[in-house]
């Protein structure tokens, strides 16, 4: 994509959503989603809890008017809990008419990566519904596809609860 000077893009190519991602770090890893579905990326904010939800929803923010509940990505996978830097961010994604915020431990970069260079997720056992659904073979390693509707199910019933709260 390229901008003029009044910084409007031109000449945009839409056939390259599908190969675009967005990734981030999460400890050691690098995952990445579709940048489709991503709105806006946004600094820690403080947040409010909610009861009964999973661990790892960590409540949810008011985004210019807009609740969002937030999914830390750590707790999600399993991973030790970290204290939140200045490059923790929030991730903000955008499904169907829900909106979630993933907490990552930094965004690496926007990057447009091929179908052919990923590959399916290896599969190990009968997994319900697994959070990855490829790998990314990159120059600097590889990149963990999400999926992310598999891996925001529990969210969206928690972002339904909380919405339903602050309606009321």
């Amino acid at each position: 994509m390229s901008y003029d000077d009044d910084g409007d893009a031109e000449d945009y190519d839409d056939s390259k959503v599908d190969s675009t991602f967005l990734t981030f770090n999460v400890g050691t890893e690098e995952y990445a989603v579709s940048v489709a579905c991503v709105t806006e990326i946004v600094r820690m904010q403080k947040s409010y809890a909610i009861p009964d939800v999973p661990s790892y929803v960590r409540g949810v923010i008011n985004l210019r008017g807009k609740v969002i509940p937030l999914v830390d990505v750590r707790s999600r996978f399993g991973m030790p809990q970290s204290e939140y830097t200045d490059r923790t961010v929030i991730v903000v994604l955008e499904l169907g008419d829900t909106a979630t915020g993933l907490i990552v431990d930094g965004v690496t970069e926007v990057a447009e990566i091929p179908a052919e260079q990923i590959e399916p997720r290896p599969s190990h056992g009968r997994v319900a519904r697994p959070m990855v659904m490829g790998v990314a073979k990159r120059s600097t390693g590889v990149s963990f596809i999400l999926d992310v509707n598999s891996m925001l199910e529990v969210t969206s019933q928690a972002a339904a609860s909380a919405a339903s709260m602050v309606e009321n």
